[in-house]
C-alpha cells in the first residue's frame, strides 16, 4: 500500500450502535465515488453475514498469520480474543479501481488508521446524544446477548472520550439529518 499517491480515505467510527454502518451504507448509494473497504476479522461470522462482502472472516491462527506477515495497514483485538484489521490488499484493490475506500471502523482501530493515512484520510466520529439510545438500538438489533450488549454499552462510555480527536462528529439522533450532514461533509472532502 502506497499512502504516497495522495488516494483519499473516509473512515467511520463509533460506539456499537450509533448507526456508523447505516451511515456508511447510505453514502455509498449517493453516487460518489466510494467503495466499501472490507475489514478482515477473527470472530464467526452472524446471521446473514457473508465471508468478502460483510468481513473477510479468519480463523485466529490465519489472522495471527497475516499479522505475522505484516499484510495489515493496522489492526487490534478489540474484545478478548477478537481481532479486526483493514488488509493492505484491500486498499490496494479499491484505489486500482479509482475508487475511495471508505472504512467503518470501531474507534481505536479509526484513530489508528487516521494516524498512518494523516491528511489523505477524513475522519468522522457517528455518535448518538444519550447511552440509552445506544441501548435501545443494540437490544433491537437481536443479535447479541445480554452480556455483550453490556460490554459494548461499557466499551461505548469509554470510546465517547475519543470524540474530539476525529475531524468530524456526526450526531445520529434523527438520521436524514445525519445522512445529509455526511453527505455535505464527504463530497467538500473528495472535491477539496
Amino acid at each position: 500500500m502506497d499512502t504516497n499517491n495522495k488516494a483519499k480515505y473516509i473512515i467511520f467510527s463509533a460506539p456499537s450502535g450509533s448507526g456508523k454502518t447505516t451511515l456508511v451504507q447510505e453514502m455509498m448509494k449517493k453516487g460518489l465515488p466510494l467503495e466499501f473497504s472490507i475489514s478482515a476479522t477473527s470472530r464467526g461470522p452472524r446471521k446473514n453475514e457473508i465471508h468478502a462482502k460483510d468481513y473477510y472472516f479468519l480463523t485466529e491462527e490465519g489472522f495471527k498469520q497475516k499479522v505475522l506477515a505484516q499484510e495489515f495497514v493496522e489492526w487490534e483485538e478489540v474484545y478478548h480474543g477478537t481481532c479486526y484489521g483493514t488488509l493492505k490488499s484491500e486498499l490496494d484493490r479499491i484505489t486500482a479501481l479509482g475508487h475511495i475506500p471508505v472504512f467503518d471502523l470501531d474507534v481505536i482501530g479509526g484513530l489508528n488508521l487516521k494516524k498512518i493515512l494523516g491528511d489523505q484520510a477524513l475522519a468522522i466520529f457517528v455518535q448518538v446524544s444519550d447511552i440509552d439510545v445506544l441501548q435501545q438500538r443494540l437490544r433491537s438489533r437481536a443479535t447479541d446477548s445480554d452480556e455483550s450488549i453490556q460490554k459494548r454499552l461499557d466499551k461505548a462510555a469509554y470510546e465517547m472520550s475519543f470524540a474530539s480527536q476525529f475531524d468530524t462528529i456526526i450526531i445520529n439522533d434523527d438520521l436524514s439529518k445525519a445522512i445529509d450532514h455526511s453527505y455535505h461533509i464527504l463530497k467538500q472532502f473528495i472535491n477539496g
